[in-house]
């Protein structure tokens, strides 16, 4: 009964000490836009909708290239607007202007972390004009998709 105890609050611990994590990147983090490539077959799922993204920062990328996991290093234009410099294994070889985003990769794909996007079913329609994935990201490389931007960078909702 105590394993049972102390793994519960070890759990409990973990699940909160995560969220904590990602209020902060919420309330601090900067807002950068990736420009999306593709807005590829939604599935349907039992409540709602998917689509999975695919930006265009790793555009062209050759798996054998990269770093199993590793940073993607960008610069932002005057809209916020991401765009790719380099890859890089570790998180303090950037200049001021430049941004980090975390990034792992296997044998099939390449994550950041904000690779799929639920939305309510049968609001499929309006997520098509989506252009840009919004993530917000911490000084570490640590990101979160805020949601799913037009062409003007207007929230789609």
């Amino acid at each position: 009964m105590i394993m049972i105890l102390l793994n519960l609050v070890a759990m409990l611990s973990f699940v909160n000490y995560s969220a904590m994590q990602k209020e902060k990147i919420i309330d601090n983090g900067k807002l950068i836009f990736l420009e999306l490539i593709e807005n590829n077959a939604k599935s349907p799922l039992i409540q709602g909708d998917m689509v999975h993204l695919k930006y265009k920062i790793v555009q062209g990328l050759i798996f054998d290239t990269v770093y199993k996991r590793g940073y993607i290093v960008v610069k932002l234009d005057s809209n916020s607007i991401a765009e790719r410099v380099r890859f890089q294994s570790r998180s303090d070889l950037k200049t001021d202007n430049e941004y980090l985003i975390e990034y792992s990769k296997n044998y099939f794909s390449f994550n950041i972390g904000a690779e799929n996007y639920f939305f309510q079913q049968g609001d499929a329609k309006k997520f098509e004009l989506a252009k840009f994935g919004g993530v917000k990201v911490d000084a570490n490389g640590n990101s979160l998709l805020m949601g799913l931007y037009d062409a003007q960078l207007k929230k789609i909702e």
